[in-house]
């Protein structure tokens, strides 16, 4: 065991020059290389976060955030038509078009209390750079969805409860969520932060408002009467009564004893 001879162990794991987790984006000569068309931004917000993250923090981002925005459209579309498939008929294109919809008034509401939390937090982002940030959080939160629509297209059709759909849904956003949130908070983090606290509220806020409008554009899994509802309802009641709606048929086909 004391007689290794060196030259027998085997060579060690080259390192990039430069390159550091903890570095701020743009201390890596990789993290400057220009992000450029929608393939381009679909690969470095997965593979090289840092890049996007240095490139809006530049201020000349526009072409950028809208590729972000696009992307997100584009993706939430799609994963919209497959929520769709549940019910087929009108639900292929009003499921797409509801989700796209709640995703870019999401967005919108969301924005100003994310720039004024970002500035009490002593980030020196400015409102084009949350937008960026916002953007990406967005695009990626939907590319994920993607990731996950064979999966719920194959329960779509092969479940007839459209709450274990919905509870499905739920769970693959909720992930998604995790993801995107946490690709907002590592770029505000290189952006002088100070304290996570504005954020984590804004988090909740911003989960609070998807959540709403799974109940303000219902119906999203199974068909309606119309295309928006007319009825004003909180979505935790929304969810309890699908949840009955959905029991009926159980109720009825076993029905109480008779006394």
């Amino acid at each position: 065991m004391d007689n290794i001879n060196p030259a027998s162990m085997p060579p060690p794991i080259p390192v990039s020059a430069g390159y550091s987790p903890t570095l701020p984006p743009g201390e890596n000569p990789e993290d400057k290389i220009p992000v450029t068309g929608f393939i381009g931004a679909v690969e470095a917000i997965l593979r090289q976060p840092r890049r996007v993250i240095y490139q809006l923090a530049q201020g000349s981002s526009t072409s950028l955030t809208a590729a972000l925005l696009i992307i997100a459209v584009l993706s939430a579309g799609i994963y919209g038509l497959v929520v769709g498939t549940y019910s087929m008929g009108d639900q292929l294109w009003a499921a797409p078009v509801k989700i796209v919809l709640g995703l870019l008034v999401c967005a919108f509401i969301c924005l100003p209390s994310l720039y004024i939390f970002s500035c009490l937090s002593g980030s020196d982002a400015r409102l084009g750079t949350v937008l960026g940030l916002l953007a990406g959080l967005l695009a990626l939160m939907t590319i994920l969805l993607i990731g996950f629509a064979p999966v719920a297209w194959v329960f779509s059709q092969s479940t007839n409860s459209p709450v274990m759909m919905g509870i499905l849904h739920l769970i693959f956003w909720f992930v998604a969520t995790i993801f995107g949130v946490k690709f907002l908070f590592h770029g505000m983090q290189h952006l002088k932060l100070r304290s996570s606290g504005g954020l984590q509220v804004w988090t909740i806020i911003f989960v609070l408002v998807m959540l709403q409008m799974t109940a303000a554009l219902r119906p999203l899994v199974s068909k309606g009467t119309s295309f928006l509802p007319k009825e004003k309802k909180f979505f935790l009641a929304h969810w309890v009564d699908s949840i009955k709606e959905d029991n009926k048929p159980a109720e009825v086909a076993n029905p109480a004893p008779a006394r």
